[in-house]
């Protein structure tokens, strides 16, 4: 069951999801779940409340919250003229160093809840990114990151999160979709070059025939045999790398 919380930070306050775990794997483990370019919003919630039930604390913070209130957006947003320009405009104005710095106040807000043990992050397009670049701003906090169909993770600006896989002491798998404009082949070698030279423990899958965005209920694109496929790896990572 999902409780609204609202976070301080630097900047003001964040509204976010807490997830509590459940069941008879219970941990003390959590995660911080990064949205896509769309917000909180159900689908990103139901997906928190399966992490509860595997065992964990999971958090969905609002990202976009220096912008409140904004939206809300449907994942048909960059189809329609209307609503294009503000989405972009949203997205630019939220940078890597904002969520990186939120963050701090986003692991305090999980350690209060109950999240005494390690913490992961997992974050989707927009937010794939964030979970790195979390990975590698809080590198004692963070054991494990994972991104899913996560664009622009090696591209030539400065705030790329590849530039920080020095940083990176935790695991991390990253979900590439099997065609994707925004994580191209170059992309993807340039990260498993980063990963590699940094000595970083991770894997790059190629989910073949998956378009971005397929793990995501709400997306027109949505594949349900995929986005299952993604949950088996999703969960296994974590098992393996935060109980």
């Amino acid at each position: 069951m999902r409780q609204d919380v609202e976070i301080q930070t630097a900047d003001g306050v964040a509204k976010a999801g807490l997830f509590a775990p459940t069941g008879p794997n219970a941990s003390k483990a959590g995660v911080i779940l990064y949205c896509d370019a769309f917000g909180p919003r159900p689908a990103l919630y139901g997906m928190a409340e399966r992490l509860a039930d595997a065992g964990y604390f999971v958090l969905v913070p609002d990202l976009f919250y220096r912008a409140a209130p904004y939206g809300p957006f449907d994942t048909n947003a960059f189809n329609n003229e209307a609503t294009r320009g503000v989405l972009r405009a949203l997205l630019q104005a939220t940078t890597q160093a904002m969520t990186a710095a939120d963050t701090g106040a986003f692991l305090d807000a999980l350690e209060k809840a109950g999240a005494t043990g390690r913490i992961g992050t997992v974050g989707y397009c927009f937010g794939g990114g964030r979970a790195l670049t979390a990975a590698a701003t809080y590198p004692d906090g963070i054991a494990a990151a994972a991104s899913f169909h996560g664009g622009n993770l090696a591209s030539d600006a400065p705030d790329s999160p590849h530039r920080k896989a020095a940083d990176i002491r935790g695991r991390v798998y990253v979900g590439m979709a099997g065609t994707d404009s925004s994580f191209p082949p170059a992309q993807s070698a340039k990260l498993a070059e980063a990963l590699r030279e940094a000595d970083v423990d991770y894997v790059l899958e190629n989910y073949v025939g998956m378009p971005h965005g397929w793990t995501v209920s709400d997306h027109s694109v949505y594949d349900a045999k995929g986005a299952e496929r993604h949950w088996k790896r999703l969960l296994a990572f974590f098992e393996e790398t935060l109980r």
